[in-house]
């Protein structure tokens, strides 16, 4: 079962996932795709980890989700991905083909064998991007939510710590 949880910044996606894995039995896999580039996000990736306890394992995964999703999920695990914006980013800014790393990490999806949930951003409610970059971001990032929605045998979208199922 492949539950993906979209929505704005801080509307309570993390916590909504993490809640949801915790409800079920096995180890608990946490792929993180940040990386503390500045102070601010260090200090984010330290109050996510303090949210969780031991029975979380922290797989770091800014690049290579997909090749973590395969060696991570096996037999007795549940698998939580947060998030793919991050991971989206990391993709770009690196200058990685973007439309194969999302093949890739919809194929690991796809064969994940055990309980996975998938935490992103919604990135296509505002204006336009004024700028190229922004808007490949968007463009990219939108369509790997088309895919990975499409996928999932559960949508969840947050909204003020709100969940409401879309599938």
């Amino acid at each position: 079962m492949l539950t993906f949880i979209l929505g704005g910044a801080r509307s309570g996606k993390s916590r909504h996932a993490q809640t949801m894995a915790e409800a079920m039995t096995g180890q608990l896999i946490y792929i993180a795709t940040a990386q503390p580039f500045d102070d601010e996000m260090a200090d984010r990736i330290a109050r996510h980890r303090g949210d969780r306890d031991d029975r979380w394992q922290t797989i770091e995964a800014p690049l290579a989700l997909a090749a973590a999703i395969r060696t991570h999920g096996v037999a007795g695990t549940v698998v939580l991905v947060d998030c793919l914006t991050l991971w989206m980013s990391n993709i770009m800014l690196t200058g990685t083909d973007s439309d194969a790393a999302i093949d890739d990490l919809v194929d690991a999806l796809g064969q994940l064998p055990v309980p996975g949930f998938v935490v992103s951003n919604e990135v296509g409610l505002g204006i336009v991007p004024d700028n190229a970059l922004a808007r490949q971001f968007r463009d990219h990032t939108g369509r790997l939510h088309q895919r990975i929605a499409q996928l999932a045998d559960r949508v969840d979208w947050m909204v003020a710590g709100l969940s409401l199922r879309l599938k």
